[in-house]
């Protein structure tokens, strides 16, 4: 039986380049659901923003140390973080294009983008299969033109589920600024 949604693991992707994100920093998890991915930021000592438009979802956040649950809807609102900058932005599982440049936008220097979702090729697999909701090749990379690109991935997956996905870790600046902080805490080495 598979883990209710509130229960999965992290991302193996996410888990393999949180520790480029500054120890103790300010991180958000975008469309965050009932945030496995906040949990595990959050455990690793950094202060967390979690925002989703689903409040029973938000609600598995509820007394979560480290973490700030912020209900929003992000695709037909304003952004709720105008104005804020973070050491690290986590996305996956979303696709929201008019939010791509804003969240490049909104990384601090040295901060760390990470973001998987899927992508074109999908639809042989299930859902989604709307092209809307399916990065076209390359489309990641674009978007993090002039970050340093760490690790990028256009590919077929077979877990958590046979999917077609792209995945990429990218820093705002200096990698060696990013280099230090996972030395020193053992993290992505």
């Amino acid at each position: 039986m598979a883990p209710a949604h509130g229960q999965q693991n992290p991302s193996p992707w996410v888990e393999r380049f949180a520790g480029l994100i500054a120890p103790g920093g300010r991180a958000l998890d975008v469309a965050c659901g009932h945030g496995r991915h906040s949990r595990y930021l959050a455990g690793l000592g950094l202060r967390v923003e979690a925002v989703d438009r689903d409040p029973e979802a938000l609600a598995a956040l509820s007394g979560t140390r480290g973490v700030r649950a912020r209900l929003a809807d992000i695709e037909g609102g304003p952004w709720p973080y105008a104005g804020e900058s973070f050491d690290g932005i986590v996305v996956t599982n979303y696709l929201h294009r008019p939010l791509l440049s804003v969240l490049r936008d909104s990384l601090l220097p040295d901060g760390v983008l990470i973001y998987e979702t899927f992508a074109a090729g999908n639809e042989r697999y299930g859902r989604p299969s709307n092209p809307e909701f399916l990065l076209q090749p390359g489309e990641l990379l674009e978007v993090c033109r002039g970050l340093h690109v760490i690790a990028y991935e256009d590919l077929h997956t077979e877990l958590p589920k046979p999917a077609m996905v792209q995945r990429i870790c990218a820093v705002n600046g200096d990698i060696r600024a990013a280099a230090r902080w996972s030395q020193g805490s053992g993290r992505m080495g």
